[in-house]
């Protein structure tokens, strides 16, 4: 059986590196320290975004269909998978996704009135 590489540390939650590569055909083996890219310190969850997303061609409406989620949760999630792979997003960028996510959460009646003023107010700070 072939496990997936782990990319963090169990122990201390460090990246972890590569120093071993071997061909299942002939054998041979190289001995290293050979470094994982960005993808592969990404959680199985991202990667798994990640997919939907290119498959949906990058269309967030598609995605939402695919998935079963808000616009919100989508951009939400596209963020959290923009972060991990090192690269920034804005603050104005989150707290206007975080807002309509709540405003979505109220529209779906998973929230009250005051719970989503509270929550809005929250944000904005």
């Amino acid at each position: 059986m072939i496990n997936n590489v782990i990319s963090t540390c169990a122990v201390c939650g460090n990246k972890l590196e590569v120093t071993e590569l071997h061909c299942h055909r002939c054998d041979t083996r190289y001995q290293g320290h050979f470094h994982l890219d960005k993808f592969s310190y990404l959680s199985p969850e991202q990667k798994f975004f990640i997919e939907v997303f290119l498959k949906c061609r990058g269309n967030i409406k598609e995605v939402e269909k695919e998935l079963d989620i808000s616009y919100p949760t989508v951009r939400s999630k596209l963020d959290d998978v923009i972060s991990s792979l090192g690269y920034k997003v804005t603050a104005s960028e989150k707290s206007e996704t975080k807002k309509k996510e709540i405003l979505d959460m109220l529209s779906k009646g998973e929230i009250t009135y005051d719970e989503a003023i509270k929550l809005l107010k929250e944000n904005s700070k």
